[in-house]
């Protein structure tokens, strides 16, 4: 089988998000979930995609998994997008596809000018008072925190400003006792002419993942949030990772648009 390694929301080579992406032959099922892990965690990004194709009639065109190098997930953005991008760049399926996955029928639209958009269901937020902890584990004083709901599963959290986000060093440790995969710190952005709205970083410490480079799930959360704020449905988001990425969203009631473009920077054999 051909593995990919994809750039994701990001139109240069290492920025943005990598992820393994493999189109499996078989359109009957997929392969056993100890080989995927292992796979998973052999590619050792922050996600793996497996999708193999459904019989022409079903609900969706192909099916699609996620996995870390420690644990299958509910629903992951960089790896749909990514595997967007291979079935779209190597003409295998073209226009709009439909992926049947654990967070339902996800649909992703290439457009002419390289980008794609992924219909993904909107986060529901729900307030609730800072955990014990937090602060300590954090490093700074949580404004607000939300639950994000079983798809994304992470404490959605507002600080003082972009300067904080950019200068978190959390105790990954402290994080990972505090919700089921981990937390999305989150201001408004500082300067607007830069071309983002608001800035975020994830952190992951229960699916192995010490910080997410840019995190399209978290953005079905962050649309919503912001776009209360800003009172716009429209917005960028820019993930203030090492490696960075840029992540357009559009609220669409229970629905997030979320926009991006990708990079294939390795193909090669899987031989095991």
């Amino acid at each position: 089988m051909r593995i990919r390694i994809v750039d994701a929301f990001t139109d240069r080579p290492f920025s943005g998000n990598p992820a393994g992406v493999l189109l499996l032959p078989d359109a009957n099922a997929f392969p056993d979930d100890t080989w995927l892990q292992n796979v998973a965690l052999e590619v050792n990004h922050a996600e793996t995609a497996f999708a193999h194709p459904l019989p022409g009639g079903a609900e969706a065109d192909w099916a699609l998994r996620w996995f870390t190098p420690a644990a299958e997930v509910a629903m992951c953005g960089h790896a749909t997008l990514a595997t967007a991008h291979v079935l779209h760049t190597t003409r295998v399926h073209t226009g709009p596809v439909r992926f049947a996955t654990r967070s339902g029928v996800l649909v992703a639209t290439p457009a002419a000018d390289g980008s794609v958009t992924l219909d993904f269901p909107t986060a529901p937020l729900t307030r609730l008072d800072p955990p014990g902890g937090l602060t300590e584990a954090l490093g700074t004083e949580p404004l607000t925190v939300l639950d994000t709901g079983p798809n994304v599963g992470d404490l959605l959290v507002e600080v003082a400003d972009e300067k904080t986000v950019h200068g978190l060093r959390p105790d990954l440790r402290a994080l990972a006792a505090l919700s089921e995969r981990g937390v999305i710190a989150t201001a408004r952005a500082e300067d607007p002419a830069r071309g983002y709205d608001f800035v975020s970083r994830c952190f992951f410490p229960n699916v192995g993942i010490d910080e997410d480079p840019v995190t399209g799930s978290a953005h079905t959360a962050l649309a919503p949030f912001w776009s209360e704020r800003l009172d716009r449905p429209g917005l960028t988001g820019l993930q203030a990772s090492p490696r960075s990425g840029r992540v357009r969203t559009e609220l669409r009631g229970d629905r997030t648009l979320l926009t991006g473009t990708a990079v294939t920077v390795i193909e090669g054999d899987l031989l095991a």
